[in-house]
């Protein structure tokens, strides 16, 4: 379905791309902290709500 050398492309573009993700991940750290403090307990609740969604879902049907 791919070549090889398509395959080796998408393996070095993925290598590459999650490295720089991390790298600037990394270098934001201390402004994430900063400005999103407190932002997990939104993660949390976003979560919860899909959960409760899925257990009415599998409870009424």
């Amino acid at each position: 379905m791919f070549t090889n050398g398509q395959l080796i492309f998408g393996i070095l573009f993925a290598v590459v791309f999650a490295i720089v993700i991390i790298y600037s991940y990394r270098k934001d750290l201390k402004l994430h902290r900063k400005y999103y403090k407190g932002s997990i307990w939104v993660l949390i609740a976003f979560i919860s709500f899909i959960l409760m969604i899925s257990a009415v879902k599998f409870i009424f049907i």
